[in-house]
């Protein structure tokens, strides 16, 4: 998936959006200042730094950026991309005026984040895996069902994907539809790599995902930062 070209297809307005949104259909990216990187994608995105350097200086810099307009977002709050240094801050985007916050642990940047007026539309496959009961359960007897289908297993998996990422040691990873983060976390353990954002638009899953990570202190210290999101509307700038 490559997001420089996903960026750019056209988007209509959006329907849940409130009158005093606008959406723009191929953003111009001119405050960003991340170093040249390529994306690497599988279930999950690797940021793939060019200087070939173990440090990845966007954890100093805006990560984040506005998912209606794609600008970076300012930042009130600690540095760094723990989960309590992002649920102690705040985020706002300087050209929509859109704020977004933390709740549940997870920082919410969807395009409907914060309001609360609107009719969202839930297609029966995506709220599948937004129930309570399939989040619960996901790590917990419907992971397992997988060997069946012919998957290695988890540990297996994790290795396969260490290696696909291997030219990405020491950058940025984000877990894209990670679920209940299960990836999320032997990412972050591993220290491979310099951040790990677990990134899922099911509330549910972000919430297991917390209360599995607090059940390990090593995860609960690492970069790893809960991002619920549209994988239509990434909520990155694209350089």
């Amino acid at each position: 998936m490559a997001s420089s070209s996903m960026h750019q297809l056209s988007f209509a307005r959006h329907p849940l959006l409130p009158r005093t949104c606008r959406l723009q259909p191929r953003p111009r990216f001119s405050s960003v200042r991340f170093p040249p990187f390529s994306v690497r994608a599988s279930s999950a995105v690797a940021v793939e730094l060019d200087t070939g350097t173990q440090k990845d200086p966007t954890l100093d810099g805006e990560i984040f950026s506005c998912p209606i307009c794609y600008e970076p977002l300012i930042r009130r709050g600690p540095s760094g991309l723990n989960l309590e240094a992002v649920y102690r801050s705040g985020f706002k985007c300087k050209k929509c005026n859109k704020s977004y916050s933390s709740k549940n642990n997870f920082l919410d940047l969807t395009l409907t984040a914060g309001l609360r007026d609107y009719v969202e539309v839930k297609p029966a496959r995506t709220e599948l895996f937004r129930s309570p009961v399939v989040s619960f359960l996901y790590e917990r007897g419907w992971r397992q069902n997988f060997n069946q289908s012919g998957f290695p297993g988890q540990d297996e998996e994790f290795k396969m994907a260490q290696e696909y990422f291997k030219p990405a040691e020491g950058g940025l990873l984000v877990d894209v539809s990670c679920g209940s983060g299960l990836f999320s976390r032997k990412f972050a353990k591993s220290g491979t790599y310099s951040g790990v954002i677990a990134l899922d638009y099911s509330e549910n899953m972000l919430r297991q995902c917390y209360d599995f990570i607090k059940q390990d202190d090593a995860v609960l210290k690492a970069n790893l930062a809960l991002v619920r999101a549209d994988v239509s509307r990434l909520p990155f700038s694209s350089t």
